[in-house]
Protein backbone atom coordinates (compact mmCIF):
# COMPACT_ATOMS: atom_id res chain seq x y z
CA UNK A 1 0.00 0.00 0.00
CA UNK A 2 1.47 3.42 -1.07
CA UNK A 3 1.59 6.44 1.28
CA UNK A 4 -0.72 9.76 1.25
CA UNK A 5 1.29 12.59 1.66
CA UNK A 6 -1.09 16.21 2.19
CA UNK A 7 0.73 19.52 2.09
CA UNK A 8 -1.16 22.20 3.53
CA UNK A 9 0.59 25.40 1.84
CA UNK A 10 0.57 28.67 3.32
CA UNK A 11 -1.23 31.65 1.03
CA UNK A 12 0.67 31.58 -2.20
CA UNK A 13 0.24 33.27 -5.84
CA UNK A 14 -0.39 29.99 -7.48
CA UNK A 15 -0.77 26.12 -6.09
CA UNK A 16 2.72 25.89 -5.85
CA UNK A 17 4.70 28.96 -5.22
CA UNK A 18 6.74 28.73 -8.20
CA UNK A 19 6.07 31.51 -10.13
CA UNK A 20 6.48 35.12 -10.22
CA UNK A 21 9.66 37.19 -10.77
CA UNK A 22 10.69 36.01 -7.14
CA UNK A 23 10.98 32.16 -7.05
CA UNK A 24 12.07 31.12 -3.29
CA UNK A 25 14.58 28.27 -3.79
CA UNK A 26 13.50 26.12 -1.11
CA UNK A 27 10.08 26.01 -2.87
CA UNK A 28 11.59 24.60 -6.36
CA UNK A 29 13.01 22.32 -4.16
CA UNK A 30 10.06 20.97 -2.31
CA UNK A 31 8.10 20.73 -5.45
CA UNK A 32 10.57 18.75 -7.33
CA UNK A 33 10.84 16.71 -4.00
CA UNK A 34 6.70 15.97 -4.41
CA UNK A 35 7.32 15.11 -7.88
CA UNK A 36 10.17 12.60 -6.73
CA UNK A 37 7.40 11.34 -4.34
CA UNK A 38 4.63 11.12 -7.03
CA UNK A 39 7.44 9.09 -9.49
CA UNK A 40 7.64 6.48 -6.47
CA UNK A 41 3.98 5.82 -6.35
CA UNK A 42 3.26 8.00 -3.28
CA UNK A 43 -0.42 9.56 -3.72
CA UNK A 44 0.39 13.58 -3.01
CA UNK A 45 -2.28 16.16 -2.69
CA UNK A 46 -1.17 20.03 -1.63
CA UNK A 47 -3.35 22.66 -1.20
CA UNK A 48 -3.26 26.47 -1.09
CA UNK A 49 -4.66 28.52 1.43
CA UNK A 50 -5.30 31.14 -1.01
CA UNK A 51 -6.70 28.94 -3.80
CA UNK A 52 -8.40 26.13 -1.40
CA UNK A 53 -9.47 27.35 1.88
CA UNK A 54 -12.09 24.78 2.11
CA UNK A 55 -9.49 22.24 2.42
CA UNK A 56 -8.08 23.83 5.37
CA UNK A 57 -11.58 24.09 6.77
CA UNK A 58 -12.67 20.21 6.04
CA UNK A 59 -9.71 18.52 7.36
CA UNK A 60 -9.83 18.21 11.16
CA UNK A 61 -5.62 18.24 11.25
CA UNK A 62 -5.39 21.19 9.13
CA UNK A 63 -8.23 23.16 11.12
CA UNK A 64 -6.78 22.37 14.69
CA UNK A 65 -3.07 23.38 13.62
CA UNK A 66 -4.44 27.00 11.93
CA UNK A 67 -6.97 27.47 15.19
CA UNK A 68 -3.90 26.60 17.75
CA UNK A 69 -0.81 28.39 16.09
CA UNK A 70 -2.91 30.58 12.95
CA UNK A 71 -0.83 30.99 9.90
CA UNK A 72 2.81 29.87 11.94
CA UNK A 73 1.68 26.10 11.50
CA UNK A 74 1.91 26.47 7.42
CA UNK A 75 2.94 24.73 5.50
CA UNK A 76 1.71 21.36 7.56
CA UNK A 77 2.45 18.14 6.39
CA UNK A 78 0.27 14.91 6.89
CA UNK A 79 1.45 11.67 5.95
CA UNK A 80 -1.17 8.94 6.36
CA UNK A 81 -3.22 11.34 8.61
CA UNK A 82 -0.23 11.98 11.16
CA UNK A 83 1.03 15.54 11.09
CA UNK A 84 4.96 14.94 9.93
CA UNK A 85 6.32 18.66 9.70
CA UNK A 86 4.41 22.13 10.65
CA UNK A 87 5.96 25.25 9.76
CA UNK A 88 8.94 24.33 7.41
CA UNK A 89 9.41 22.27 4.58
CA UNK A 90 10.78 19.24 5.38
CA UNK A 91 14.29 17.63 3.15
CA UNK A 92 13.80 15.04 0.51
CA UNK A 93 15.03 12.70 2.68
CA UNK A 94 12.41 13.22 5.78
CA UNK A 95 10.11 12.51 3.05
CA UNK A 96 11.14 9.70 2.20
CA UNK A 97 11.23 8.71 5.54
CA UNK A 98 7.78 9.24 6.05
CA UNK A 99 6.79 7.92 3.08
CA UNK A 100 8.61 4.80 3.47
CA UNK A 101 10.31 5.47 -0.08
CA UNK A 102 14.24 4.19 -0.13
CA UNK A 103 16.14 7.05 -0.72
CA UNK A 104 20.24 7.03 -0.38
CA UNK A 105 22.90 9.53 -1.07
CA UNK A 106 25.78 9.11 -2.97
CA UNK A 107 28.26 7.67 0.22
CA UNK A 108 25.91 4.29 -0.14
CA UNK A 109 26.23 1.54 -2.06
CA UNK A 110 24.11 1.79 -5.02
CA UNK A 111 21.11 0.83 -5.14
CA UNK A 112 18.91 -1.12 -7.86
CA UNK A 113 17.51 1.51 -10.39
CA UNK A 114 14.24 1.08 -9.50
CA UNK A 115 15.11 1.83 -6.06
CA UNK A 116 16.94 5.29 -6.70
CA UNK A 117 16.33 8.75 -5.66
CA UNK A 118 19.93 9.77 -7.32
CA UNK A 119 19.85 10.97 -11.00
CA UNK A 120 22.88 9.43 -12.88
CA UNK A 121 25.23 12.30 -13.25
CA UNK A 122 29.07 12.79 -14.05
CA UNK A 123 31.57 15.52 -15.69
CA UNK A 124 32.55 13.27 -18.35
CA UNK A 125 29.88 10.96 -19.20
CA UNK A 126 30.62 8.84 -16.31
CA UNK A 127 27.31 7.36 -14.41
CA UNK A 128 28.05 9.12 -11.07
CA UNK A 129 25.01 9.41 -8.78
CA UNK A 130 24.70 12.64 -7.48
CA UNK A 131 23.39 13.50 -4.10
CA UNK A 132 19.75 13.70 -3.50
CA UNK A 133 18.86 13.54 0.07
Amino acid sequence: MSASVQVFDPAMCCSTGVCGPAVEPHLIQFAADLDWLKGNGVRVERFNLAQQPKAFVENPLAKQALESKGEAALPLLVVDGTVRSAGTYPSRQQLAEWAQVPCVDATQPEPKAENRCCSPKGTSGENQPKKCC
